[in-house]
């Protein structure tokens, strides 16, 4: 399998008016542009220097040129969320999606991932880690695009692109993935719901040029096809499998994978068992992920990541009140009361796949991970690996739950913090993303 770098398209912002400025001479419509713009729809067409179009392509004269886009939301409908202007190279695409505007970053892939691996982590990180991490992101972009069909087109992909929520609901049993295809005229977003990627906002470094170019073209396959090659903060000790997050699809290479050289002891690590799972998640087996090494985690972790200081274990805790009233916001069921949440299957990480919420108007059960995750946060809870304890019991009411959880994000595929320590340890990239990626192997697909 060998290609040509691909272009993609990366989907920036949504809104009804967006504002940006070109840094240099830019080319659409046989016309020059540069400086501060608007454009705005009118009438379903893109209003943009005093004329109409269907959709606006500015094409960069320079490998110098940029562009600076205005207000660019980031972190959505995460704890962190909050927007920033931002800037990319490559081209800037103006098209009318659901009544809004959006931009879109043209851009060829390897100029892509040196700002996602300065996005997703510091472009401080240690060598082998941003190889690593360099390899994963190329693998999770190029797996819808190049596999099955590689010559499908933007356009064709659009036509065959499926809704981001798929979900069945039953009596008393509501259940939700999230998938990563839902976008229909562009590859990827450009936040954490795809890969974070932030143009060259966020500062690179000589390391991260050097990370992508000694793993240009590079991979992870398995049976001739690229690797979904997921990733998350925090595993908290044990990586889950993809079919307990996502659809019931079995990934060899995204299977569990205790985060350690050798097993912990004094641990049994079947965690799908209630007992064991409660067990790990109560206390603090041996694992990469497990440091509070400040050195270690400002490689994997920018500013606003560090605002969240528990990563490994961590603690929520809630009045009677606020958790009837934040389940019933969050998943628009009137539960009553919140008499008990009850562990009714787990995955291989220990993170619950099915919750069953006991109140005093109806029992409800819940899944999967992230829809948990949802359901219990005023934006996602750390993980789904945890367990609940009730306090003050009045009529038979808990006036108070603490839940106490492992690890950050879904746990599937790489761990970034166990990585990072991984890297520290003195683990070559290919050890590292081999320890996560079982049954996998690494190739190179274009020059």
């Amino acid at each position: 399998m060998k290609i040509q770098e691909p272009l993609i398209h990366v989907g920036i912002l949504s809104a009804p008016t967006i504002q940006f400025s070109l840094e240099g001479i830019y080319i659409f419509d046989n016309k020059e542009f540069t400086g501060q713009k608007t454009v705005r729809i009118i009438d379903q067409k893109i209003l943009f220097d005093e004329q109409m179009y269907d959709e606006v392509i500015l094409t960069p004269t320079l490998d110098t040129c940029f562009f600076e886009l205005t207000d660019v939301v980031i972190g959505i409908n995460f704890h962190w969320e909050r927007k920033e202007n931002q800037r990319f190279n490559g081209d800037l695409k103006l098209i009318i999606e659901q009544e809004q505007l959006t931009a879109i970053n043209r851009i060829a892939v390897e100029n892509y991932l040196t700002s996602v691996i300065s996005s997703e982590m510091s472009a401080t990180a240690s060598d082998e880690l941003l190889k690593a991490h360099a390899v994963i992101s190329r693998s999770w972009l190029l797996h819808p695009i190049l596999n099955d069909n590689r010559q499908q087109t933007t356009e064709s992909r659009q036509q065959n692109s499926h809704s981001s929520v798929v979900s069945s609901s039953l009596s008393g049993h509501i259940e939700k993935w999230y998938e990563r295809d839902a976008h229909t005229h562009f590859d990827v977003c450009a936040d954490d719901h795809c890969q974070r990627y932030q143009g060259i906002t966020r500062v690179s470094t000589e390391a991260v040029q050097k990370a992508i170019d000694a793993t240009r073209g590079q991979v992870l396959m398995y049976d001739g096809k690229i690797c979904d090659a997921r990733f998350s903060k925090s595993c908290g000790g044990a990586s889950e499998a993809f079919e307990n997050c996502w659809a019931p699809v079995h990934h060899p290479y995204l299977t569990k994978v205790i985060d350690n050289a050798e097993t912990p002891e004094g641990f049994e690590t079947d965690l799908t068992i209630e007992k064991n799972a409660e067990n790990w998640i109560r206390k603090s087996p041996a694992a990469f992920c497990n440091t509070k090494d400040k050195n270690i985690l400002s490689q994997v972790l920018n500013n606003y990541d560090q605002e969240t200081t528990d990563f490994y274990r961590w603690k929520v805790e809630y009045s009677q009140e606020e958790i009837s009233e934040l389940i019933a916001r969050r998943s628009g069921i009137d539960i009553g009361q919140i008499m008990d949440l009850i562990p009714i299957k787990r995955g291989e990480s220990g993170r619950l796949i099915e919750l069953k919420i006991v109140g005093t108007k109806q029992n409800i059960t819940v899944g999967k991970e992230l829809e948990i995750r949802k359901w219990l946060s005023n934006s996602h809870l750390y993980s789904s690996a945890f367990v609940a304890d009730k306090s003050d019991v009045v009529d038979g009411i808990p006036q108070h739950f603490t839940l106490t959880g492992a690890g950050w994000g879904h746990g599937v595929g790489l761990c970034q913090i166990g990585a990072a320590v991984m890297g520290e340890k003195g683990y070559r990239y290919d050890e590292i993303l081999l320890h996560y990626f079982r049954n996998a192997e690494l190739k190179k697909i274009y020059e």
